[in-house]
């Protein structure tokens, strides 16, 4: 498959994020997804037709027929995608999707508190042998 079902556009600052999108690529044997790191100096948001701003709130990403997906909506397609939809369940419940989309943003704001509460290791990045932990305030 030469182009992707889905492309997710995530913080790869965020070390929690980085895990699942890990967790995602190891599931999609059929190259299903793309996965596209924001953090990246390279990364150009305008492909999206959204700022920096909105993509640092909440995953975004891009169906192949052009459609932008935002939050909860991008993590029901990523997970259908690679045959996992049933972890995903609740958020196919229609009286819950509300407080679940309002759960995930609150998650997504303080995402990075939450990667260290919940145990996950700053990301590091290593250059010509070099290594440093990125941060996401000053590394942008």
């Amino acid at each position: 498959m030469d182009t992707p079902e889905l492309s997710l556009y995530y913080d790869g600052n965020c070390s929690f994020c980085a895990s699942e999108m890990e967790r995602l690529r190891g599931w999609d044997s059929a190259g299903k997804l793309a996965f596209i790191d924001i953090a990246e100096s390279s990364f150009d948001p305008s492909v999206l037709g959204v700022d920096m701003a909105a993509l640092d709130r909440e995953l975004h990403s891009l169906t192949s027929n052009g459609t932008v997906l935002v939050g909860i909506d991008s993590m029901l397609v990523a997970y259908t995608l690679v045959g996992k939809g049933w972890l995903v369940l609740p958020l196919r419940i229609k009286l819950l999707r509300p407080l679940l989309a309002n759960l995930y943003r609150r998650f997504a704001r303080n995402r990075y508190r939450f990667s260290r509460w919940l145990g996950y290791k700053p990301i590091q990045q290593c250059e010509g042998g070099v290594c440093h932990v990125k941060n996401p305030f000053l590394d942008r």
